[in-house]
């Protein structure tokens, strides 16, 4: 179970799991605005699972936060879908190949299938004439910036909308 934690300004923050999020609520430093569909028991008590939860201080939070480059982060931004192809992709390609001093940054990584990752290989596009369908870029949007939140629940949506 995964809580969305929310600043003060109710801009989100980030996800942890529901333990960190009721140790926060039971040293109120939080307040459940989402309670989950389930409950957890202790000894003498029975609580909610919190599904999004509000801190009663605002923290403050660098606005030059950059977007690290993960596979993931990569995958999820090309929607899966292969930069050369659009098939299907589970892996990742240097569009400046690495051995000849491409960098791994927003711009260089794509997408893509195997079949075309193989036959690509570490090949320039020009070498081999062919074109991306697309060009690649830092994402932009809170949303990148809030960790966790790739997978998001649904009672998330109203809170995620406006990151």
């Amino acid at each position: 179970m995964r809580t969305l934690v929310l600043n003060a300004g109710y801009e989100p923050l980030g996800v942890v799991s529901f333990k960190r999020a009721l140790t926060l609520i039971l040293s109120n430093k939080a307040t459940v605005l989402e309670p989950a569909e389930t409950a957890v028991h202790s000894a003498r008590e029975t609580y909610d699972l919190p599904s999004v939860i509000l801190l009663t201080r605002y923290v403050r939070v660098p606005s030059n936060r950059a977007i690290p480059v993960t596979r993931r982060g990569i995958l999820r931004r090309d929607n899966h879908q292969c930069a050369y192809c659009g098939r299907s992709a589970n892996t990742i390609d240097h569009v400046y190949p690495k051995s000849r001093g491409g960098a791994d940054s927003w711009e260089n990584l794509v997408a893509c299938c195997l079949r075309c990752n193989n036959t690509k290989s570490d090949k320039t596009l020009n070498e081999i004439g062919w074109s991306l369908r697309f060009t690649p870029r830092m994402p932009s949007g809170g949303i990148w910036t809030v960790r966790g939140a790739e997978r998001s629940e649904a009672n998330w949506d109203n809170y995620l909308i406006a990151a």
